[in-house]
């Protein structure tokens, strides 16, 4: 059924809960862009780069399922103040450390790894916390939502970080970061009420035992679970990406940090169209193929013009192509997510589904660390003027990553392809 030609009713708190979090996340994400400049012109290492991710991912992928079954259990908002002021502490002993000149790499992976952790349980009770404060009938133009607030942090985090890093230091970053938090916090502390989902009678459940449920869930709902595997792979792929991103554009020839922070603001761009465009048109007729096609065009297009191009302007272009299509295919899975997993259980079920569908991302970012510095990088500079891989990539620095792409670009290819051919994914559209 088509529910775009509704106005955005209903969604009066859901629109305060999620602009301001949104602003929150902003300065999030101008800390991490920040850090990760700072850490790469210290190091110059791939892998130490990418460690920073790998650090603030492993404890979201190992507790994330238990998380899922404790926030069921809590309260929804206060999970969520609580986490958000812990990892607002970690910022504040970072702008510490930073003043007194002791800042090292691995105070970054102890602060990422606990972020990571209140991130865990964070997650989920703001997932479900959508699902309450929003009407079953407005959940695409919420992942259309959610998707234009994620896309606006995309393209301004770079711009703002880099700006502010240039004129004031990154310890003004810092400063910003929050800031923003304690607007976020305010709102969500005196505006913002969460009801409370229907109790299933399972109060007495052990966390054990609530943990596997959502576990027992995936194994009987098969289109669920092939649908995060699916994306399980995609994250690979993706966090491989994001290991290789940074290290090439920092790196080659052309590139610098003027341009890393372009080539993200044009993902934002994109990401922002995308959003757009999604949140205004009607719900496919096929979402499963809707998901399936995006990851494709995304796959096919920006890693080759990222592994082949030499300057910013192609590299601007791959970012829009690539990034373009991702929004339908969040939007998407978001709805049919909602769809088919009860609101009482979904603490427990995307827990499950952080556990399955994140684990690869910190194995993305060390074997793209991994590969760049230790295999790609080392293979590329060993090359002669005259070599096919030279006249492929080029020369110098930042052609390791450069071929990493174009190994990125197949394999994302045939995930997607793998994947259109799984019939338990079909079976979400007929269920809808």
């Amino acid at each position: 059924m088509n529910h775009t030609n509704k106005p955005l009713r209903g969604l009066h708190t859901f629109l305060i809960l999620w602009s301001t979090q949104a602003f929150s996340e902003l300065g999030s994400a101008m800390t991490s862009f920040a850090l990760i400049v700072w850490s790469f012109e210290r190091q110059g290492s791939a892998l130490v780069t990418a460690l920073l991710s790998v650090s603030s991912y492993a404890p979201y992928v190992v507790f994330s399922i238990f998380a899922g079954a404790l926030s069921d259990r809590w309260d929804k908002k206060r999970t969520m103040l609580v986490c958000d002021t812990v990892a607002a502490a970690g910022t504040a002993v970072t702008l510490a450390l930073l003043c007194t000149g002791s800042l090292q790499i691995w105070h970054l992976y102890l602060l990422n790894a606990l972020n990571g952790l209140m991130n865990t349980f964070q997650q989920p009770a703001s997932d479900v916390a959508v699902s309450l404060l929003a009407p079953k009938e407005q959940y695409q133009r919420v992942g259309g939502l959610r998707s234009l607030s994620n896309s606006l942090v995309t393209i301004l985090s770079p711009v703002f970080a880099s700006v502010m890093f240039a004129a004031l230091g990154i310890r003004a970053v810092l400063v910003f970061d929050l800031a923003t938090f304690a607007v976020a916090f305010l709102t969500l502390l005196l505006r913002v009420r969460i009801p409370r989902p229907h109790a299933t009678g399972d109060a007495a459940e052990g966390v054990l035992a609530s943990a596997k449920s959502g576990l027992r869930f995936l194994r009987r709902h098969r289109g669920v679970l092939d649908l995060i595997l699916f994306l399980a792979a995609i994250n690979l792929a993706a966090s491989m990406y994001n290991a290789a991103l940074p290290a090439m554009l920092l790196s080659r020839a052309g590139g610098s940090k003027t341009v890393y922070a372009l080539v993200n603001a044009c993902t934002g761009a994109a990401n922002v169209l995308g959003s757009v465009l999604v949140s205004l048109a009607p719900a496919p007729k096929s979402r499963v193929r809707a998901i399936c096609n995006a990851l494709l065009f995304s796959m096919a297009t920006e890693n080759l013009l990222l592994a082949l191009g030499r300057s910013a302007p192609v590299w601007c272009l791959g970012a829009v192509l690539g990034w373009l299509c991702i929004p339908v295919m969040n939007a998407n899975m978001d709805v049919l997510l909602r769809s088919h997993i009860p609101v009482e259980m979904q603490g427990r079920v995307y827990a499950a589904r952080n556990a399955l569908q994140f684990f690869t991302i910190p194995v993305g970012y060390l074997l793209g660390g991994l590969l760049i510095d230790r295999a790609l990088g080392p293979l590329m500079a060993a090359q002669t003027a005259n070599s096919p891989l030279v006249r492929l990539f080029g020369a110098g620095g930042g052609t390791g990553a450069a071929a990493l792409f174009l190994l990125l670009a197949v394999s994302g290819v045939l995930i997607c392809l793998v994947f259109r051919r799984d019939r338990h994914l079909w079976t979400l559209d007929d269920k809808e």
